[in-house]
């Protein structure tokens, strides 16, 4: 049964992208969930363990236990309405038509529900039919569409609360080096071979570090955090040394173009911060699916392909 549907999609690259683009729908859906849900869950961890740390040093006065938290995860409640905390009904949960049968508000009071839920599922679908699209049916596709959804909750989340999480960061780089060591061969590509993972997940975090570094010595400040470094090196793991040059020169140019515009159209403040992982992780899908052609027609123009 496997084998004869792997035989249909490989030979009908249409019906692979449709497929993917509805299935991106649905995990779109989950990764609304994932952005709201785990930036929460890790600030419920934090609190608990810094009770748990200021019983253990007031000895003298011990308090009395809290009581035991609702349990709040991925899974654990059910999706509700943030104003009138009503659970949402499994058929207002389709993706994007939920939103648009709603017109965009709560069932039950009439809330606005924000649009950037069908944005968000919208885009992941769209991305996921790209990256079917450029690679067809194998294990390439199902690496970059693995890389793409990771990508995709950690630009929101950075957003929100410009924090990128270990939780999603780590499992990225070391599911691209495993990706590597089992599947990996030439240097470009996904996966790439060991070597190039190994050095482009070294150099990935080791270049920004060093750039942190030196902002900091000359500063005195902290031009960016040490998730953006995990995520540069989970990059690094997965496309390669040699895409790192051209993911953080494209994820620079946008961040500069970006925030002088913020700056000049919306007065944003010029020492407020900006988050750099949404740079990174759109440089990186872009460098994951045109890159080797980028740096080809790069060295065609400078003449160094000759």
């Amino acid at each position: 049964m496997l084998s004869e549907l792997a035989a249909v999609y490989a030979g009908n690259p249409g019906l692979f992208a449709g497929s993917v683009f509805v299935i991106g729908l649905v995990v779109g859906s989950f990764l609304n969930v994932v952005i709201y849900r785990v930036p929460r869950m890790l600030e419920r961890d934090w609190r608990a363990q810094a009770e748990d740390l200021l019983r253990e040093e007031s000895a003298a006065a011990p308090r009395p236990e809290p009581p035991a938290a609702a349990t709040f995860n991925l899974w654990t409640p059910r999706s509700a309405c943030p104003a009138c905390r009503t659970p949402i009904k499994a058929w207002h949960n389709v993706p994007v038509l939920g939103w648009l049968m709603l017109r965009g508000r709560c069932a039950a009071c009439g809330a606005r529900i924000s649009v950037r839920y069908p944005v968000v599922e919208l885009a992941t679908g769209w991305a996921s039919a790209m990256v079917a699209a450029h690679f067809g049916f194998g294990i390439p596709a199902a690496c970059a569409l693995l890389v793409t959804w990771l990508l995709i909750a950690l630009t929101g989340i950075d957003i929100d609360h410009q924090l990128l999480p270990d939780g999603i960061t780590l499992p990225l780089l070391w599911t691209g080096l495993a990706a590597a060591a089992l599947w990996g061969s030439g240097p470009t590509g996904i996966p790439v071979g060991p070597h190039a993972a190994i050095l482009g997940a070294v150099a990935g975090y080791l270049s920004l570090w060093l750039v942190y570094q030196a902002h900091h010595l000359l500063t005195g400040k902290e031009g960016m955090g040490y998730g953006d470094f995990k995520l540069f090196a989970a990059l690094g793991a997965w496309l390669g040394w040699r895409m790192l040059p051209l993911v953080i020169v494209l994820a620079a140019a946008a961040g500069a173009v970006l925030g002088i515009a913020m700056i000049v159209f919306r007065g944003r403040d010029r020492a407020a911060p900006i988050p750099f992982g949404p740079y990174l992780a759109v440089a990186g899908w872009l460098a994951m699916l045109y890159g080797p052609e980028m740096l080809g027609d790069y060295l065609r123009v400078s003449g160094l392909g000759h």
